[in-house]
C-alpha cells in the first residue's frame, strides 16, 4: 500500500500533525511507501500507485483557508503563508481513475472553540471529485491560533494515521 499525505500548515500545528499521522501509517502492516507533501508541492493528479491520500489543513473562518483567511494569519504574525492551500490544491486536482481512498483532518483552537470544519469541507469536495471516504473527518486541537499543538494531539493523530490502513 502507498500513501500520500497533502498538508497546508501556516504555524507549522498541522504540518506536524500531518507528519504524526504519516508516522502512523508507516507503522502499519503492508505499507511500503507513505509521501508527505505541503499543498503548494502537491501533484496535479494522484498517481495510480497511490491507495490512500490524507488531506490535512487548519480551520479558517469555518472552512478550508482562502487567500483572504491566509493573510488574515499574516497580519496576526504568521510568517511562513503558503501561496495555496488544500482548497486550491482541491479545486486543481484531477478525479482519481479509480476510487482511491481519503481521509482528511483539520486543526482548530481548542479555546476559544469555534464551529466549522476544514476536514468536512475538504472530505465534501474530494468525494465528489470521486474519493472514496476511509473514514470521518477528524479535528486535532491547537492552542491559540499559532499554537502549539495541544497536549497528546501528536499521539493521537499517530494513532489515527496507524487505523487508516484498516479501512
Amino acid at each position: 500500500m502507498r500513501a500520500l499525505v497533502v498538508y497546508e500548515t501556516i504555524w507549522g500545528n498541522t504540518g506536524s500533525l500531518a507528519e504524526a499521522a504519516a508516522e502512523g501509517l508507516r507503522g502499519s502492516a503492508g505499507v511500503e511507501r507513505v509521501d508527505v507533501v505541503a499543498a503548494t508541492e502537491a501533484p496535479p493528479a494522484i498517481d495510480p500507485e497511490v491507495d490512500l491520500v490524507v488531506v490535512g489543513g487548519p480551520t479558517h473562518a469555518f472552512s478550508m483557508s482562502t487567500a483572504s483567511t491566509r493573510n488574515n494569519a499574516r497580519q496576526q504574525g504568521a510568517t511562513e503563508i503558503p501561496a495555496r492551500g488544500i482548497r486550491e490544491w482541491i479545486d486543481e486536482l484531477a478525479a482519481p481513475t479509480s476510487a482511491v481512498a481519503v481521509a482528511t483532518f483539520d486543526t482548530r483552537t481548542v479555546k476559544p472553540r469555534l464551529p466549522g470544519s476544514a476536514a468536512k469541507k475538504a472530505m465534501k469536495a474530494l468525494v465528489a471529485k470521486g474519493f472514496r471516504p476511509v473514514d470521518s473527518p477528524k479535528t486535532f486541537g491547537v492552542h491559540g491560533y499559532s499554537g502549539p499543538v495541544a497536549d497528546g494531539e501528536l499521539e493521537r493523530a499517530r494513532e489515527w494515521g496507524a487505523t487508516l490502513t484498516d479501512a
